[in-house]
């Protein structure tokens, strides 16, 4: 089977023309925490679907439904790219997602903070403190894959960080001093926005940015999923949980009540919780 579908042409979502690897499939079930059997049977099962020039949006499709039957919570796990672009379009959930990943590694965090520049006032997304230094962290929420945040991203925020950092802090307004500028997304970052950040000591954080430090290394790692993972919720159920500010799956475990205030039915709020113990390994 390798052999043949290794020859097999596949759309990327940016319209370039690539050879379909099972290999990187393979590599990406079994990181959502796939046995080698279930690796198997989705592989097997996917083959008739598949044809020449199919985009890699259809082929997860295929592979997230065939996933999803025989594992919710692995299927859940392989979604988390997909989850995460649900955290929109407003901006509130992204932020809170990433004022939590912040969190769990020992930082305090305030959402939405006010700070008065040189020029103009403005709103940080993050605030966040850790061992007596201040960062301000803007959130690039993208709600397409493909979509990369450019050099103008990096620029932007360093000359609000510069604005911020022209106002000194009076005796008692020390929270308006920042140690370092930060940007967060759900994406990736282009060449050129990553080599202006380096120069001007502007922090990124992507998706698989730095190396073992992005989003989907600190989600895996602290076991932090968006709800928006679960395959166990509609879409409206989601949104309705978001839109009361909850963001996580652990914020759910053993919590019917908030279910019920979503509007999850009687007969699927136990399937909605075990699929959650088991996301958050408890």
């Amino acid at each position: 089977m390798a052999e043949t579908m290794e020859q097999l042409i596949i759309t990327k979502a940016s319209g370039d023309k690539v050879l379909y690897s099972v290999g990187k499939l393979t590599m990406s079930l079994r990181k959502s925490g796939a046995s080698d059997e279930v690796v198997q049977d989705v592989l097997r099962q996917l083959e008739p679907m598949l044809f020449e020039g199919i985009s890699t949006k259809k082929i997860y499709k295929h592979a997230f439904g065939i996933l999803k039957k025989l594992s919710k919570s692995t299927a859940a796990r392989y979604s988390l790219k997909q989850g995460v672009m649900q955290l929109g379009p407003s901006g509130f959930p992204f932020e809170k997602f990433v004022s939590e990943l912040l969190k769990v590694q020992g930082y305090a965090t305030e959402i939405g903070v006010f700070i008065d520049g040189q020029c103009v006032r403005h709103e940080i997304d993050v605030v966040a403190s850790k061992d007596g230094k201040r960062y301000m962290i803007e959130c690039k929420y993208h709600n397409l894959h493909h979509n990369k945040s450019n050099i103008k991203i990096p620029m932007y925020i360093q000359s609000r960080f510069k604005d911020v950092e022209k106002v000194w802090p009076s005796e008692h307004e020390f929270e308006v001093r920042f140690h370092q500028g930060w940007v967060v997304t759900n994406t990736r970052f282009t060449e050129d926005a990553i080599r202006y950040a380096n120069c001007v000591n502007l922090h990124l954080v992507g998706w698989d940015f730095p190396h073992k430090g992005g989003i989907k290394d600190m989600v895996d790692s602290f076991v932090l999923y968006p709800l928006t993972c679960l395959t166990t919720l509609s879409h409206t159920e989601k949104q309705t949980l978001l839109d009361m500010r909850i963001v996580l799956c652990k914020e759910l475990l053993d919590n019917e009540a908030l279910l019920h205030k979503a509007g999850v039915r009687d007969n699927c709020i136990h399937s909605t919780l075990s699929e959650v113990e088991n996301l958050c390994g408890t």
